[in-house]
């Protein structure tokens, strides 16, 4: 039995990240403008510390300008909320980012809504939310806009084509399920109260899997030739004490059916930091009111 193609979000991430790289010495060289990045850490968690790590690294070697403000996990929320009114009026910073999750003494909701909805790179905020659903022109959150990037890559159009999106997260699920509507796809939102899980999975020719629980998909829940794209990333006991990753689907039974299929590690996290980039130079753009190409156009 032939196995599923591997979509690899490695290669097309860097890909991406040369476009980026592209746009912004033309943006430098042309207008004398850099794009700005500020991530923003609260507290000490050692998963963010490496993402935040990450972010601030591939935005430098993009030729961006990064801007990193690590504040103590005992920050009171209005000193978060005065940071992010600067970030704001900032005019170096094009993006701001704000690591989820916060402290439990502070507000998220509040803290995203206090960003200005065209420095949202995260495009979290409630204006940008709204755009998308309406089929505006806002900030798109980046793991979504990754994950359909490699899937117009992969299918072309996806027109007409049946998808199911397991997850209905804001981050995540119902963004994802927007911009396949956009697509003009069929659209399945399945959920922890989806009757028949397995047979509304059969039944699509996308599978977006963001439920973030380890191997919940199984291989024979998916149709044969389908297109996966695993969102999940799941630390799970290895043998010898050791951890390993995996995503929601069941990778090694899922692969012996699908048509194409994004690997765990190696798939979309990648795609995330890069769109996040793209979404960084999308605003810069935007704010300054500059015509140029978008890095890797897809819609």
């Amino acid at each position: 039995m032939t196995q599923a193609k591997l979509i690899d979000g490695n290669a097309f991430s860097a890909g991406l990240r040369d476009e980026i790289t592209a746009r912004v010495h033309e943006i430098r060289d042309g207008h004398r403008i850099t794009p700005g990045l500020a991530v923003v850490l609260v507290g000490e968690d050692p998963a963010s510390q490496v993402y935040v790590r990450n972010k601030n690294k591939r935005a430098a070697e993009c030729g961006m300008t990064s801007f990193e403000h690590i504040l103590p996990a005992d920050t009171p929320e209005r000193h978060l909320l005065t940071l992010i009114e600067g970030l704001n009026d900032d005019p170096m910073v094009h993006g701001i980012l704000v690591q989820l999750p916060l402290p439990r003494h502070i507000d998220s909701q509040k803290v995203i809504e206090a960003i200005r909805p065209d420095k949202d790179v995260d495009g979290f905020h409630p204006w940008n939310v709204g755009k998308l659903a309406a089929g505006g022109v806002g900030l798109i959150p980046c793991t979504p806009l990754g994950s359909m990037m490699m899937l117009r890559d992969h299918l072309g159009s996806l027109a007409g084509m049946k998808a199911i999106v397991v997850g209905r997260s804001n981050i995540v699920g119902k963004p994802m399920a927007h911009l396949l509507i956009r697509e003009n796809c069929t659209v399945t939102v399945a959920h922890s109260q989806t009757r028949d899980l397995p047979g509304e999975v059969r039944a699509a020719d996308i599978v977006i899997a963001a439920v973030g629980k380890p191997e919940m998909i199984k291989g024979d829940w998916i149709k044969p030739g389908a297109t996966v794209i695993d969102v999940g990333i799941n630390r799970v006991a290895a043998e010898g004490g050791k951890t390993r990753l995996v995503g929601d689907v069941d990778f090694a039974g899922a692969v012996q059916v699908a048509g194409a299929i994004t690997p765990v590690p190696g798939g979309v996290g990648p795609m995330t930091i890069a769109c996040l980039l793209r979404n960084t130079l999308t605003a810069a753009a935007r704010l300054h009111r500059l015509d140029i190409p978008e890095a890797h156009p897809w819609n």
